[in-house]
């Protein structure tokens, strides 16, 4: 059987970006690019029930599960950074499946996870895109109750 190939987008919705921005922000004001500055993304705490569900869901025979996240260009390092993360959270083996792609339409799939709609190529994605953060879709707990319903036979949200 073909599996559901899963992507989901790191900052917002597994690590939480908005949290150690605005703490950065409060640290040093006149910083106007936190995300710039060295560790910024390897000292990202996770979302609640982000690395639980992301562990159920690549245990799930039908998805075939990967990290979809943009780079900040601003700080080379978020490419690192991101990788050691993904390492402390889950484990190495899920690092071969981390994808850092500007333009998340350019990956063929069946479903994205993003807290954003737009932006990056969210809106150009050829599957299903799955808001998080949003009001179907507010945490977690939403998200999980929806993919336990999708089928092998049709990757479909009716």
């Amino acid at each position: 059987m073909k599996k559901i190939i899963l992507y989901i987008d790191m900052d917002g919705v597994i690590a939480d970006y908005e949290q150690s921005f605005k703490q950065a922000k409060t640290d040093i004001p006149e910083n106007a690019y936190p995300q710039s500055a060295y560790g910024f993304f390897a000292s990202l705490k996770p979302i609640s029930g982000s690395i639980e569900s992301v562990n159920e869901l690549r245990n799930d025979p039908r998805f075939d599960v990967h990290i979809l996240t943009a780079p900040s260009v601003k700080n080379p390092m978020c490419y690192l950074e991101k990788r050691v993360w993904i390492e402390k959270y889950f484990d190495l083996e899920f690092c071969d499946n981390l994808i850092i792609a500007k333009n998340k339409s350019l990956l063929l799939g069946d479903i994205l996870i993003d807290d954003n709609s737009h932006g990056r190529g969210q809106d150009k994605f050829n599957g299903k895109l799955i808001v998080f953060g949003g009001e179907e879709f507010p945490n977690w707990l939403a998200i999980m109750k929806r993919l336990v319903s999708i089928s092998f036979d049709s990757p479909t949200f009716s």
